[in-house]
């Protein structure tokens, strides 16, 4: 072996590949801000349970978690449904986070993992043209390769120096602030739409949801700009109008939460670096969801650790992670954030005209997890005449859809060109490029 490897942060895909790199005998350690009994955000997660086998995770007791509901989807106006249709091998499971932290806490202290908890993670060290360690409240920490877990904001990432063409922050619209808070059910009265989803609601550049549970009422504010507890207060009496069951009590959540919502970063790998879930900003764009794909990104990551031992870790050997990753994964979401862009420019009344006019339907709502590529999204080839002549009567609309389409196929054919083998020129020339068409 190479020398200790360091997880920077507890993200659900640092861990799986801790878990994965331990069990082959790696020396390993994770290095986590929060207590054990802390980690996790206070709320239930929804993933594609596919991708704990993937990582060589077990399924958790089935008193742990149950299949979701289907969601139902509504226009600005609020005039317009339109309900998912799942299918059944596609279900996703939802699973209090703290039961999926223990599952895989567990699981990778069983395979020889070391947890260091309340350490706070304050940089990158550098020197030269490598990593070699980060800067904590404990001390500096020394490795051979540091492996960045610590979510969208990274403080490691975000410390990297420039020659390394790493990104350190997401872009205007490439995260969401979140707010999400279970409140007392005002009523037991029968809810039709037991996971009401409203997309731009009172026309703020947005979502919302209110998910009526047997227990409680889970409320979730989304935008792409930040806002307080009295925008929360305000708009949580908005969604009382109109959903009985959300009721006054704040019963547990309530809390604020930054969420990676774009194409995963264009260069993920440098000299004793590599970045693996919110830090590679590997979420499902549309949705935000993205413990699946950390997750099936990890053993995509030990491999290439595996691999690279014996050259030190260095960005040439660990280039077959993000190559491998954009193959399986990372070229289908990039295509879907080009979609999510749409969310970001078109105006409320658009999207009524949209849903009015049965431009998207079930078929393109059924978004879960699961979703990798944008042909699990897209079914153009239905309803398409009834659907274009739609389209055609709105011209700014139009011209809206015809840049999506160009920008989706630019870089579905640009992902094809992503350099198999590390050449420093040829992948920033390629990350350039990538990141041009989001801009």
């Amino acid at each position: 072996m190479s020398g200790k490897i360091i997880v920077a942060g507890g993200g659900h895909g640092g861990i799986a590949t801790a878990s994965i790199l331990a069990a082959k005998g790696y020396d390993v350690e994770v290095y986590e801000r929060n207590s054990k009994e802390n980690m996790g955000y206070d709320w239930t997660d929804i993933f594609d349970p596919k991708s704990l086998r993937k990582a060589n995770i077990p399924m958790p007791d089935e008193g742990l978690f149950e299949y979701k509901t289907d969601m139902t989807f509504y226009s600005p106006n609020e005039k317009i449904a339109i309900r998912q249709r799942v299918p059944q091998d596609k279900l996703e499971i939802k699973m209090e986070r703290k039961d999926i932290y223990d599952l895989l806490v567990a699981t990778a202290e069983k395979n020889g993992v070391k947890f260091i908890y309340g350490c706070t993670i304050q940089g990158a060290i550098v020197e030269g043209d490598r990593v070699v360690g980060i800067k904590t409240d404990m001390g500096e920490i020394y490795g051979a390769l540091v492996i960045d877990a610590c979510g969208c904001e990274s403080p490691v990432r975000s410390s990297l120096p420039e020659k390394f063409g790493i990104q350190k922050h997401p872009s205007v619209n490439e995260k969401f602030y979140v707010y999400r808070g279970f409140y007392n059910k005002a009523t037991d009265d029968y809810v039709e739409d037991k996971y009401k989803v409203c997309l731009l609601p009172e026309g703020k550049l947005g979502i919302g949801w209110v998910a009526t549970e047997e227990k409680y009422t889970d409320l979730l504010i989304g935008r792409f700009d930040p806002f307080d507890i009295k925008e929360v207060e305000r708009t949580a009496d908005y969604y009382r109008g109109k959903n009985p069951s959300l009721g006054t009590e704040l019963v547990r959540g309530g809390q604020f939460v930054e969420i990676p919502v774009r194409q995963p970063i264009s260069i993920m790998v440098a000299n004793g670096y590599a970045a693996i879930g919110d830090s590679a900003f590997m979420t499902v764009p549309i949705i935000g969801s993205g413990i699946a794909n950390s997750l099936r990104a990890a053993p995509i990551l030990a491999k290439a650790v595996m691999d690279a031992t014996r050259h030190n870790f260095t960005a040439e050997s660990l280039w077959q992670y993000q190559y491998y990753f954009y193959k399986k994964l990372g070229a289908g979401l990039a295509p879907l954030a080009v979609v999510k862009l749409l969310l970001t420019k078109i105006t409320p009344e658009q999207l009524d005209y949209i849903f009015e006019n049965k431009i998207l339907t079930w078929r393109e709502m059924t978004i879960t997890a699961d979703t990798t590529s944008i042909t699990d999204f897209a079914h153009p080839a239905l309803d398409m005449p009834k659907r274009g002549v739609a389209i055609l009567k709105d011209k700014d609309l139009l011209k809206k859809l015809l840049k999506v389409v160009a920008d989706v196929g630019k870089v579905m054919a640009l992902c094809t060109t992503l350099p198999e083998k590390y050449d420093k020129e040829r992948v920033f020339s390629w990350a350039e490029k990538y990141d041009c068409i989001f801009k």
